[in-house]
């Protein structure tokens, strides 16, 4: 089923009612609380809410509902098979063209050691992130794959995570866009997958855009991915990026588009709210970063909109000073963090220490767990692979444990 939506939802679309004729924000809340489904217009009208306070009082009693008090992490390794990209993103460090001396590919006993080395600091997944279709892009690439023995990209990963899966982690696969064959040939080998909407408006593929040198950045394309993931019945991430270039109102609009891919399969497990940070060498260098208070608004807005079910999540490496802040506006879920391999997409913002993360969720009253990169309510045989379903639940039987 493809998706057609998301060209109907960008910002020059927003001739969504003045503020004027917006409903009251308590009365949108209410609504929230009692588990109605908000619109488009009540999700701009929260997420440019001027009453933070009641805003983001109402997103953490709604995760209270159902999540309680404990908020999650998932100790990972971080395993960037390739950064080849044929995308060229105004906001990105993390791709490199096969010329650039920080380009690489993982090889095999590369993706063996460090699964090793990261099992043996506890951790439990093997996040595998790469970019998108390198080999359409690079010649030098596609010889890279012929000398391993593989045909495609995606074939190499499949490789990569049942070398990890071996060594006792459960790998979760950002690959970018994918085609419902591709995410079927990995499925046996994953616990879960992902890959971050961004933002719903075609805006930002235009000239000047942070996308317009990124095909598979195209809202549809990539909604399109979110619906095939669901009809196979793969646990899935996506999220928000907040800073490149998008209006408030389209990131409501993102998550409205989230929200209801989910009502239609129920697969995706966790929703990222993630910042854009500046960093030098890149056409964005000198752009804005979303501030606190836009993060918190947009956490919050999450909450609401996705409701209490969800697992709504922002990475504490990008945020380090406002952990309780994200905590007050109904956040539950911390992402992965390693205790061995860097963010290779921030390489500037070093995991947060486990224990001291844990010691301020405890003085603002929350408990700090680890989790899977699938999530308790996923582990079973709809969701997971028959193949790959018991390493999954004795990987939960030995958290239990832990």
């Amino acid at each position: 089923m493809a998706y057609n939506g998301a060209e109907n939802m960008s910002a020059p679309n927003l001739a969504l009612d003045s503020q004027a004729h917006r409903p009251p924000v308590r009365s949108i809340i209410d609504r929230a609380m009692a588990g109605v489904p908000l619109g488009a217009q009540e999700a701009v009208a929260l997420i440019e809410c001027d009453d933070l306070g009641l805003l983001l009082d109402a997103a953490g009693e709604l995760r209270d509902r159902v999540k309680g008090r404990d908020v999650t992490y998932s100790p990972k390794v971080f395993l960037p098979v390739t950064n080849l990209c044929r995308d060229r993103c105004t906001y990105c460090t993390f791709r490199k063209d096969p010329w650039d001396p920080e380009a690489w590919t993982m090889m095999p006993h590369e993706i063996i050691d460090w699964s090793r080395r990261g099992r043996a600091l506890g951790c439990r997944e093997a996040l595998m992130c790469l970019g998108d279709k390198p080999e359409v892009a690079f010649r030098e690439y596609r010889q890279t794959l012929q000398s391993l023995g593989v045909r495609s990209t995606i074939e190499y990963v499949q490789q990569a995570c049942a070398l990890a899966l071996a060594e006792g982690l459960l790998p979760h696969t950002n690959a970018g866009v994918m085609s419902y064959a591709e995410m079927g040939r990995l499925r046996p080998v994953n616990a879960s997958m992902g890959l971050m909407l961004e933002d719903i408006s075609t805006r930002l593929r235009k000239r000047g855009g942070a996308h317009q040198w990124a095909p598979d950045k195209e809202p549809a394309r990539r909604m399109r991915m979110l619906e095939e993931a669901g009809q196979l019945k793969i646990p899935f991430t996506s999220g928000i990026l907040l800073g490149i270039g998008e209006t408030s109102a389209e990131r409501a609009l993102s998550l409205i588009a989230l929200r209801d891919v989910h009502r239609r399969y129920g697969h995706i497990q966790e929703v990222i709210i993630q910042n854009f940070r500046a960093k030098p060498n890149i056409p964005m260098a000198d752009a804005p970063e979303p501030d606190q208070i836009e993060m918190a608004r947009a956490i919050a807005t999450a909450r609401l909109v996705l409701g209490s079910e969800m697992n709504v999540q922002a990475p504490p490496n990008l945020s380090p000073n406002d952990i309780e802040l994200f905590l007050r506006a109904g956040l539950n879920d911390w992402g992965g963090i390693s205790p061995l391999t860097r963010d290779y997409v921030n390489p500037e913002a070093p995991w947060p220490h486990v224990e001291q993360l844990g010691e301020r969720c405890a003085r603002a009253g929350f408990r700090l767990h680890q989790r899977l990169p699938v999530y308790r309510e996923y582990i079973n045989d709809e969701w997971i692979d028959p193949v790959l379903l018991p390493a999954v639940k004795q990987a939960a039987a030995d958290l239990k444990t832990a």
